[in-house]
């Protein structure tokens, strides 16, 4: 029965994705509304609240999803304006540890007001 369940949920989680990515084909802004909707959290929510995870643990992964979505919005804006200046690649690598630069200073920042993240 679990190893069913585990199957449902690559199935689920992957079909979500693929969907993503069929609507961002389609129409630009189609695909980033799709995207920009926290549907993985919700499904990991979901996932989690279905295998009887403690209320505490799904509370703690909607409350630190929250302060780990901020410091990743910079990347949205930097992605489209260094894309056509140096290729596909290069600009993810960029964008990826220009992220997490982001986070760890952030982190430190949040950590002065109590909210430790790391």
């Amino acid at each position: 029965m679990m190893i069913k369940f585990v199957i449902i949920k690559y199935i689920v989680t992957a079909a979500v994705v693929v969907l993503v990515s069929e609507f961002a084909k389609a129409n630009d802004k189609l695909g980033g509304l799709v995207a920009a909707l926290p549907l993985v959290t919700v499904l990991t929510l979901i996932w989690l609240y279905v295998e009887q995870q403690p209320m505490s643990k799904i509370a703690n992964h909607a409350y630190y999803t929250f302060w780990y979505v901020i410091p990743t919005l910079p990347m949205f804006l930097l992605f489209p304006y260094l894309l056509p200046k140096f290729g596909f690649w290069p600009t993810l690598l960029t964008c990826i540890a220009m992220t997490l630069v982001i986070f760890y200073v952030y982190a430190l920042v949040l950590k002065g007001f109590g909210i430790d993240l790391l």
